[in-house]
């Protein structure tokens, strides 16, 4: 995991900024005088600013952190009210997952502030926040995205200026066949379920159960996609808590160790968060095991819990999926085949069109495009592919297609920086016929 491939150590160096932002963050409300429920509320509004936010282009980055807290701190607000009166708070919770899952149609940004939104109605109940508590933790939290903004922006800017190319629109079509919005009832009956049995569970820690519900359904699209994420949540924050308990318990709370170990676990967070799930939830389980610490409630019993409601969450999105409104790995795989399929298709139509001597053709967008399609394919197949997986036929067809696909693409992105790098090539004829046969 930690000695993974990092090209241009983009990893590490987000992972770093990670840390200093969300320090920052913490290190401000401190300074300014905020109680310590307020600067965790300034760390975490940091660190979601920092970890969510993931357009294409750093404009837009800016533009989706700026809007962070005018969709977030209303929802922050109403969740304080709603303190004390569980009814309404439980169906004001259900709503704002149900829109923070919709919102996924439109792009990273709707991830994002959907995101943000419900980790606000979450953060009041971590925090016990009561309406004469709103000020400061509001104040808080826009300290914490101001400070992300200051890193990322200013001190740290890390992603390339320039615009990458569009990552493809995901498959889809209009009312229950858009997946947002299917996943988006998915979303709604897992987190109600976890809702109900979680308060039976403990009337106190309910929503770590509706948390685990939600966060298995960020960056899913499939039942088997949901169904693999919910078995690491459940195997990371076991380990989480097992370190926990050696780690996080004999501190007691003491200031300097905790923040010492709660910076090391957000720089895990990010780090792995591209590689494993499993590993990010050891880090965001530990930490919150520290933060427990910190506001002195943390003991074996207590992490306990945290098992159980991880557990119940889980059990909710693994019934979601399967019941409500299911999204096949089939149906998931076989839109994103075809979209690369069709990738390849244009790609070589546009070398054709070169190559016949049309200078404004090009290859190279629909082969960026084809890129994103084939990732977007390979978390699709994750589930087939993984070792617990018992269709083994499925599993082997699974990687001949992945095979020939990853082949197609090399032989398309050969073309299209040979047909770049020589603007004579269209005067050869064995490029022409290479891209003629070739990719289809």
């Amino acid at each position: 995991m930690f000695i993974a491939p990092d090209p241009g150590r983009l990893r590490l160096r987000v992972s770093t900024r990670g840390v200093l932002g969300v320090g920052l963050g913490t290190a401000v409300a401190v300074l300014a005088g905020l109680p310590l429920a307020a600067s965790i509320a300034a760390g975490l509004g940091a660190l979601l600013a920092l970890f969510n936010v993931a357009d294409p282009t750093v404009r837009r980055q800016a533009v989706t952190t700026a809007l962070l807290p005018a969709v977030g701190l209303p929802v922050f607000a109403l969740a304080t009210a709603l303190h004390g009166r569980p009814l309404a708070r439980d169906a004001a919770f259900l709503a704002v997952v149900f829109c923070g899952v919709a919102a996924r149609r439109w792009g990273p940004r709707g991830n994002a502030l959907g995101i943000f939104a419900f980790m606000m109605f979450f953060a009041a109940q971590f925090l016990q926040a009561r309406p004469e508590q709103l000020a400061e933790l509001a104040g808080a939290v826009l300290i914490g995205v101001a400070m992300a903004a200051v890193v990322r922006f200013g001190l740290w800017c890390v992603e390339r200026r320039e615009p990458p190319p569009e990552a493809p629109a995901p498959p889809g079509g209009r009312g229950l066949a858009r997946p947002a919005t299917r996943q988006a009832f998915q979303a709604v009956a897992a987190c109600g379920f976890a809702l109900a049995v979680g308060q039976a569970v403990s009337g106190e820690r309910w929503y770590w159960a509706v948390g685990t519900a939600w966060w298995i359904f960020v960056n899913t699209a499939s039942r088997g996609e949901t169904l693999v994420r919910g078995f690491r949540r459940v195997l990371g924050t076991g380990c989480g808590i097992a370190a926990a308990l050696v780690v996080a318990v004999p501190l007691h709370g003491a200031v300097a160790p905790t923040a010492a170990i709660v910076a090391v676990c957000v720089f895990g967070i990010f780090y792995t968060a591209p590689l494993s799930y499993s590993w990010m939830m050891f880090f965001v389980t530990l930490m919150a095991g520290l933060l427990y610490g910190l506001l002195g409630v943390l003991n074996a019993g207590l992490l306990g819990l945290r098992m159980e409601q991880t557990a119940v969450g889980a059990l909710g999105a693994a019934l979601a999926v399967v019941i409500v409104l299911p999204i096949t790995t089939h149906a998931a795989t076989d839109a994103w085949v075809r979209r690369a399929l069709e990738c390849l298709r244009h790609c070589a139509a546009e070398a054709s069109r070169r190559l016949a001597g049309d200078a404004g053709a090009d290859p190279a967008p629909h082969v960026a495009e084809l890129e994103w399609a084939l990732a977007r394919l390979r978390m699709s197949v994750a589930p087939l592919l993984h070792p617990l997986s018992p269709l083994r036929a499925r599993r082997a067809r699974a990687r001949q297609v992945l095979a020939a696909l990853d082949d197609c693409a090399r032989q398309a992105r050969g073309l299209a920086a040979e047909v770049a790098a020589d603007p004579a090539v269209s005067r050869d004829a064995r490029p022409r016929r290479r891209a003629v046969a070739e990719p289809v």
